[in-house]
């Protein structure tokens, strides 16, 4: 059974949706893909449903196993990283509600699981992207090859597993590995 994952690139006036399945032997094949959008004039409130009702669209459609959402970063752009982590915040619920399994990857962590360059450009990767999905062009726009991307990656790192419930399943080392970043997590928190 392949696994299925939704790859989200969170924003606020275009949010990158792509779901794949992956095959045990790592072979991907395109779901669907596409950019949910809400209005720049729009206030925050709308805006956020909006995406949300996108989100959740995509989820019960498309049914996937696990979810990639980009790791929101600092950047010089206020706005831009709020409202980024406002729709970083929706997906996570969104998956959380389902149990989904949700995976937080940093753009050069999906650059280079995509081109094996970690400072690869937006062509670069969507050119990778239609390369792995077998399509005849990059998918366009740019958001949605993003999210491709995403999905790919998280898939390539937690494995292609299904198990028999239908969810996402973590060889001994993954399991292991998340085990020792909850451990360092508790270990770095501020005591009360």
């Amino acid at each position: 059974m392949s696994l299925r994952v939704l790859g989200i690139d969170p924003g606020l006036t275009r949010c990158g949706i792509g779901v794949i399945d992956v095959a045990p032997n790592r072979e991907a094949q395109l779901v669907h893909f596409g950019v949910l959008r809400s209005e720049a004039n729009a206030e925050i409130e709308a805006r956020l449903l909006t995406i949300s009702r996108g989100i959740e669209d995509v989820l019960d459609t498309h049914a996937p196993h696990a979810v990639a959402v980009e790791r929101v970063f600092a950047q010089h752009n206020l706005r831009t990283v709020m409202g980024t982590a406002q729709v970083s915040g929706i997906a996570l619920a969104a998956a959380a509600r389902r149990g989904l399994r949700v995976g937080h990857h940093t753009p050069s962590e999906v650059k280079a699981a995509i081109t094996g360059y970690g400072s690869a450009d937006k062509k670069q990767v969507a050119t990778m992207v239609a390369r792995v999905l077998r399509l005849e062009s990059p998918p366009t726009p740019a958001d949605a090859a993003d999210a491709l991307a995403l999905a790919l990656c998280h898939a390539w790192r937690i494995g292609s597993r299904v198990t028999p419930a239908g969810a996402a399943a973590e060889t001994p080392a993954q399991r292991a590995w998340q085990d020792a970043e909850r451990a360092s997590r508790k270990r770095s928190a501020p005591r009360a």
